[in-house]
């Protein structure tokens, strides 16, 4: 096994026993692990059950990856009959765009069955989102794509302000960098807010997400090198969807804590009711018991509505 690989320009790969697994494949497998634990953790902080959590992942994980590759299939205008070609799939075509459109549509669908609130879910879906994003953004590094233009100040050509393509033989502006410390600080934000923030209404993390992409993507698309533009039929289709991300989130923001004011009579939280909106516990199934443990925000603040964990179950776990 040859790691080194990973960092060649020609050859961003690792050669096990005859079989090439690319770079970019293994950190996107990163991101989506280090996103699997972060919104694990998030469900079992803000009161549900790390066994619907999995039928989340289940149901949406497959569903994220076709709408990512279809997605770019449709809007490059590839032929239809290379969209799920091997080959044509080990040659990269992925759009993150995609996968947030099909993401969210499983979350909503999977939301409505468990008859789950879809905001409380997505709060803690877009943080491990947002952080698998940053991640892997590191793998346009390895395949040296996603930068600006080029760098012509001498003093300005250094990674990570710059970096530089063997295609081109020129210093680029780092554009998978910056997006990928923009998300990464959005994500420690985000996870800050829905880890120590549990009050009404469910919905301002998600907003956010979108805003927080929506911006990064319709700034730096325009900027990105035409290569990486999606453009199929001559429409910027990575563009006008971060727009639409950016202002439907503001909006999404707006109407949430409109109407939260208008029936709880604060911003955030309530003046006369409960003000968590994370009361209820949410398990996979009707009879699934809500056990006391140390991470439940709920369960400090309401530890009447909790049991005890048997011993032997405590064994077991």
């Amino acid at each position: 096994m040859n790691v080194s690989a990973l960092l060649w320009p020609n050859q961003p790969y690792i050669n096990i026993f005859g079989v090439k697994i690319y770079g970019y494949a293994l950190i996107i497998v990163c991101g989506m692990i280090a996103a699997f634990f972060v919104i694990s953790t998030l469900f079992k902080r803000r009161n549900m059950s790390p066994d619907l959590f999995l039928t989340y992942f289940v149901v949406g994980l497959p569903i994220a990856i076709v709408t990512t590759r279809l997605f770019y299939c449709i809007t490059s205008g590839m032929h239809i009959s290379l969209w799920f070609n091997f080959e044509s799939i080990r040659e990269g075509g992925l759009s993150i765009v995609g996968g947030i459109i099909g993401g969210t549509a499983s979350v909503f669908v999977t939301s409505y069955v468990k008859k789950v609130n879809f905001f409380r879910v997505g709060d803690c879906v877009v943080v491990g989102l947002l952080l698998a994003q940053s991640i892997g953004r590191w793998g346009n590094f390895v395949n040296q794509e996603v930068y600006g233009g080029v760098v012509t100040n001498e003093a300005l050509q250094f990674f990570p302000f710059a970096v530089f393509i063997e295609d081109t033989g020129n210093w680029h502006y780092a554009f998978f960098f910056y997006e990928s410390m923009v998300t990464l600080t959005a994500a420690i934000l985000l996870f800050i807010n829905a880890w120590k923030n549990g009050k009404k209404p469910n919905g301002v993390n998600s907003a956010c997400y979108f805003i927080v992409y929506g911006l990064v993507r319709s700034i730096m698309e325009p900027l990105r090198d035409g290569e990486f533009i999606l453009n199929g039929g001559g429409v910027p289709w990575s563009l006008v969807l971060s727009l639409c991300m950016l202002f439907g989130g503001i909006i999404w923001l707006f109407l949430l804590l409109y109407f939260n004011k208008k029936k709880e009579g604060k911003w955030f939280g309530s003046v006369h009711g409960d003000q968590y909106g994370i009361t209820k516990f949410l398990g996979d199934t009707k009879d699934e018991v809500a056990y006391l443990n140390n991470v439940n925000m709920m369960c400090k603040i309401y530890p009447e509505n909790y049991t005890e964990k048997p011993e032997k179950e405590e064994k077991k776990a």
